[in-house]
């Protein structure tokens, strides 16, 4: 797909926006569409869907803006349309103060759903200055971005999810468990 004309972010802002991308099924067509563009049937079978339910998917993600058709073609009198990412990165807002990150939620949920033997998983619990913290940051997105520039669309998927955070004070989070 050429990405010249592809914006780098698309950000989330509307309601119908998020909807769109909190569902752990869209969030799947996404990452098939991530490095290249596919008709309903290809996202079908990656997805592992129905056309029709995978139709009904894709139409949410285009009226939300964040899936568009860049090609079509026309197949014994049928047009077949290509859809790719309407940009490199999808931006979030803010899940808020004890809300429910949709990103932490689909890793979790794509990472128990992939085979045991093909994981690397580790929390690691640190003590930081604020300015090492910003530099782990820093040093995780550009280690991310590298790996990123380094994708290649016929390879198999994998998927790097990180999160790096100050937890909640010991006394709100006992007092959450009450």
């Amino acid at each position: 797909m050429p990405t010249d004309d592809v914006p780098e972010t698309f950000h989330v802002t509307t309601e119908e926006q998020l909807r769109a991308v909190s569902s752990l099924t869209r969030h799947r067509i996404m990452a098939v569409l991530r490095f290249e563009p596919a008709t309903i049937t290809q996202i079908a079978e990656r997805v592992g869907l129905a056309k029709g339910s995978s139709s009904y998917h894709v139409r949410l993600l285009e009226r939300a803006g964040l899936v568009k058709v860049v090609r079509t073609r026309k197949v014994r009198g049928v047009t077949e349309r290509y859809y790719a990412m309407a940009a490199r990165a999808i931006a979030l807002p803010d899940p808020g103060e004890g809300g429910p990150d949709v990103l932490m939620r689909h890793a979790v949920a794509d990472l128990e759903a992939s085979p045991v033997d093909d994981r690397h998983v580790r929390m690691t619990h640190l003590r930081l200055t604020e300015e090492q913290f910003a530099q782990l940051g820093a040093r995780l997105q550009a280690l991310a971005d590298e790996y990123q520039e380094l994708s290649d669309p016929s390879l198999p998927d994998a998927s790097l999810v990180f999160a790096l955070f100050h937890p909640a004070p010991r006394e709100q989070a006992e007092g959450d468990a009450k």
